[in-house]
């Protein structure tokens, strides 16, 4: 299996000009990445009073002169992450992506050696999806054994079809449900907070697909809610 067969591919993204209360994938016009913003971006926030101080970070280490050269620039960064304004100001810039051809084996090994949550997708380096180890957790629930088969070329145009009949109904909010498409079986990840109605939209349009041979629902608990952003620096 590849990217493109288990990417969330309804990704939210933002203009980097955007304040920085927005969290997501950060495009160019030309829906180029330029630069990705987490919520350890965001741990260290002036609004929120838990800007670094910079004794935590002087007082980590004795400095010689190149420690002294690092420290001031960790300060600026610092204070810069901390106080600025947009999304350009806060975002991380070295972005790391994958093609929409990369095999899953080695997005998995990437997001482990890298420490990251989650990897944009790109095609002719614009951004058409993001893969998260969640994807990948789903993407296995769904193999059949731990051979490794040829994906069939038809669930790709299932799960393309499927989002072209979903995109535009205002009560559905595509971006809220997984969809992975194996065998010309239809599975749809929910969360437990998800409606039901909405559930219903999903599951009914993908059985008038032609070709589809049934659909499964997987349920899943919603993520816990948050007082504040942030958690763990770094990409997302």
């Amino acid at each position: 299996m590849r990217a493109a067969d288990v990417m969330t591919t309804e990704v939210v993204t933002v203009d980097p000009d955007t304040s920085v209360q927005a969290l997501a994938a950060v495009v160019d016009a030309d829906n180029r990445v330029v630069g990705v913003v987490s919520e350890g971006d965001l741990l260290h926030r002036v609004e929120t009073e838990t800007a670094r101080r910079p004794e935590a970070r002087t007082g980590r280490r004795q400095l010689w002169w190149l420690d002294r050269i690092a420290s001031d620039r960790e300060l600026a960064r610092d204070y810069v992450k901390s106080h600025g304004r947009t999304v350009r100001d806060v975002m991380t810039r070295n972005v790391v992506v994958v093609d929409d051809t990369t095999e899953l084996a080695d997005i998995a090994i990437l997001l482990e050696t890298k420490r990251i949550k989650r990897v944009p997708v790109v095609r002719d380096g614009r951004l058409v999806g993001i893969v998260s180890r969640a994807n990948l957790v789903r993407a296995l629930a769904t193999a059949k054994s731990a051979q490794a088969t040829i994906a069939d070329p038809g669930d790709r145009a299932i799960g393309d079809q499927l989002l072209a009949e979903l995109r535009g109904k205002k009560w559905v909010d595509i971006s809220s449900a997984d969809i992975i498409v194996r065998d010309r079986v239809v599975h749809l990840w929910f969360s437990d907070d998800q409606p039901r109605e909405e559930r219903l939209t999903f599951r009914v349009a993908a059985e008038n697909i032609t070709g589809v041979l049934r659909v499964e629902e997987h349920i899943v608990a919603a993520p816990a809610p948050q007082a504040a952003p942030g958690s763990r620096g770094g990409q997302p």
